[in-house]
């Protein structure tokens, strides 16, 4: 640039924020979800190890195989545990609706019955009549 002549740069942003398509996963679902991919990753290797022992004849494949089958058994527990995972965030934070969702306005108007039985019951004295003698 020369002294006395300003030009404008525009300067473009690097990264760009744009909305999601899809809600992100739940926390504890992402969680159960990385620890089931590092447990299957673990028992894929082992498997592969225990593989080429045995393929070499190396002592070490007798003690590698039941390692082998308890991590493939940890590894189906813990996918298995990513989906109950799911479904019990599901069922404690709700479902995941569109605004015109018949389980929600149905949901609004249990809310409002318990609502109006609640404040009935504290505005209705208690009042007992008297026993006749």
């Amino acid at each position: 640039m020369r002294a006395g002549h300003e030009e404008t740069v525009e300067r473009r942003s690097l990264w760009t924020s744009e909305p999601a398509e899809r809600r992100s996963t739940p926390d504890p679902v992402r969680t159960a979800a990385v620890r089931a991919f590092i447990l299957a990753s673990v028992a894929v290797v082992l498997a592969t190890i225990t593989v080429l022992w045995m393929l070499a004849g190396s002592w070490l494949a007798f003690p590698a195989v039941p390692a082998t089958v308890l991590s493939v058994v940890v590894a189906t527990w813990s996918a298995v545990d990513v989906w109950v995972t799911r479904q019990v965030w599901i069922q404690r934070h709700g479902i995941v609706s569109g605004p015109g969702s018949t389980a929600r306005a149905l949901s609004r108007e249990h809310r409002l019955a318990r609502r109006r039985a609640r404040t009935g019951a504290r505005v209705r004295p208690a009042h007992r009549s008297l026993p006749q003698v």
